[in-house]
């Protein structure tokens, strides 16, 4: 089916007679013509040697929302670390939070995990399967020291779901999707609040200080580098909370965006030059303990950004949340001096799921066959220019998720149920069933007093009945003509496929919340509540008389950016 995809790829492009990405890269020809930023000007490894890995995670950042993408949003560090490396700009992600985590650690498809529908919530049961192999325990295999440091949000109802239990040697962060930048407290729902900070497996209350989490998250990532043997391997997965909501940013950081008016803006764009600062001090932290010739680092977003909150993803169509390309498709590089080209733009297919076998065959660790991963190893064309191994990639299948009134099997020519939310690439195609979610243009100009401005939008109608898109991505690539009615071959041969990955879904995990999560009862911290019989102790009852009295003093007082009500 690739094959006959493919040459109606072929077709379609010359239909349109244009491509809106650059038919060639003409910085990575002339490397490999010249010779420039080969492996020979770069600092050699001894063979065997494992390269350290940096793995930094930013949260809600839009596609838009970097310099090297016409922001006016600066961010000097994050454009000079991805110009001298790779630049990758047919990166995809997920829409929203737990599922891209999951998929990174795991290597794995939504439907492989039953992670299929939404995230993980605070007072679910439920967490990252217990049976699945993380990307830190492989890598643990294969003799690294494996720390984790920010956001964790893959679950945590009993102790075998906490990071350090999944194959991290030290965890400091927190284990929700949001929270307070300073007193890291999060409110679930009206009176279901509690304390979010961990070290390890315990609340952080001596560790606290309130310092706003991205410099907090920084200055522990100098401390782990400053006691780590550079000479022995590191995995280092930083998963900054910014720029997430609430929008709050040191104060120094808000004076330099006086000129954006709308306020949600102004605070994103404050917080993502924090986030550029800090990504600076941990490179330089890098070069200062001596691990940085032999390192590589990766940067990525877990998903689009959210326009409400002050992200923007022009010019891609839609938003977080929604399967649209501004959803999906990220911001993303890798930089390291031991990539043989640097200095270019890699167009080949990757997704969040191929770090999980890319990075651990780069560590020198094995992939065990019965594993059955859905990512690939993406070295070689990220490092050397060569052709991605990848194909496909399935956004996603959620069968709770069928809000598509008009959806049914007929408009599925009997072979798909179009009221289900589903979305698949194969090589240019991206075919979109059920409802996508939210489908404008947003331009940066919409970002108003009070905006975003929908009037400044280029909004979209969806058409009464319509259950099913098709575009060619490669030409199409902001999904402006619905190619659907055209090519009704190929929408056939897409929902086949669809069908055949159903086949190896497992059940969804989605439990109803649980009242035993409350914090109340565990100490005023969100944290593991679910208990043996034979164990009843609570994990976080012995406190130092220190930590107990900064836990009061932070009930009583709150100093700090207020958070900014952010309306959805």
């Amino acid at each position: 089916m690739l094959g006959v995809l493919t040459a109606f790829s072929a077709l379609s492009l010359m239909a349109y007679g244009y491509l809106s990405w650059d038919s060639a890269n003409s910085v990575l020809e002339d490397q490999k013509a010249a010779g420039k930023g080969s492996d020979e000007q770069s600092p050699r490894r001894e063979t065997g040697q494992q390269p350290h890995i940096v793995f930094i995670l930013a949260d809600d950042q839009g596609y838009r929302d970097i310099g090297y993408h016409g922001s006016e949003i600066r961010t000097p560090t994050l454009d000079k670390l991805a110009s001298e490396g790779v630049r990758l700009e047919n990166y995809y992600v997920q829409p929203i939070c737990s599922p891209s985590r999951s998929q990174f650690i795991t290597g794995k498809y939504q439907i492989h995990t039953g992670l299929q529908h939404s995230i993980i919530r605070p007072s679910q049961p439920n967490c990252l399967p217990l049976d699945n192999m993380t990307l830190p325990q492989k890598l643990k295999k294969a003799g690294y020291k494996t720390h984790m440091v920010g956001k964790w949000h893959l679950g945590f109802y009993k102790k075998e779901c906490m990071p350090t239990q999944r194959g991290f040697d030290s965890f400091f962060g927190s284990l929700l999707g949001s929270g307070d930048y300073y007193n890291h407290y999060k409110c679930d729902s009206p009176g279901i609040c509690g304390y979010d900070l961990y070290e390890n497996n315990n609340a952080a209350w001596d560790q606290d200080n309130g310092i706003y989490s991205t410099e907090m998250y920084t200055q522990r990532v100098q401390q782990i580098l400053s006691s780590h043997n550079p000479n022995k391997p590191l995995f280092l997965y930083i998963a900054y909370q910014a720029v997430h909501s609430p929008l709050q940013a040191p104060g120094n950081y808000l004076e330099n965006y006086d000129s954006i008016p709308n306020e949600n803006r102004r605070r994103y764009a404050a917080m993502l030059s924090c986030l550029d600062d800090a990504v600076n001090n941990v490179t330089t932290a890098l070069k200062k303990y001596g691990f940085y010739d032999n390192s590589v680092i990766i940067y990525s977003s877990d998903n689009g950004g959210q326009p409400m909150a002050g992200g923007n993803n022009w010019p891609l169509r839609g938003s977080k949340g929604t399967y649209w390309e501004g959803g999906i498709r990220a911001v993303g590089f890798v930089h390291s001096p031991i990539l043989k080209i640097k200095g270019y733009v890699c167009k080949e297919l990757v997704h969040i799921t191929d770090w999980f076998p890319t990075l651990v065959t780069l560590a020198g660790g094995e992939i065990d066959e019965e594993i059955q991963l859905d990512g690939y190893d993406i070295w070689e064309a990220i490092s050397e220019g060569k052709r991605s191994p990848r194909q496909e990639i399935l956004h996603n299948i959620d069968p709770m998720y069928t809000k598509a009134r008009n959806g049914s099997w007929a408009a599925g020519y009997g072979i798909w149920n179009t009221a289900i939310q589903s979305a698949i690439r194969v090589n240019h195609w991206k075919l979109l069933t059920g409802n996508p979610g939210y489908g404008d243009w947003i331009p940066p100009q919409s970002f108003s007093n009070v905006g975003p401005n929908r009037w400044h939008n280029e909004r979209v109608t969806l058409a009464s009945g319509k259950s099913v898109w098709l575009f060619n991505i490669s030409a199409d690539p902001y999904e402006r003509i619905d190619l659907s009615d055209r090519y009704p071959d190929i929408v056939k041969q897409l929902l086949r496929r669809l069908a055949q990955f159903n086949k190896t879904a497992v059940p969804v995990r989605y439990p109803p919340r649980d009242p035993r999560s409350n914090p109340k009862l565990n100490g005023g911290v969100w944290g593991p509540w679910y208990k043996d019989k034979t164990k009843r102790r609570n994990p976080n009852a012995k406190k130092s008389k220190k930590a107990k009295k900064k836990q009061n003093h932070r009930k009583q007082q709150y100093s700090g950016c207020q958070p900014v009500s952010v309306k959805s």
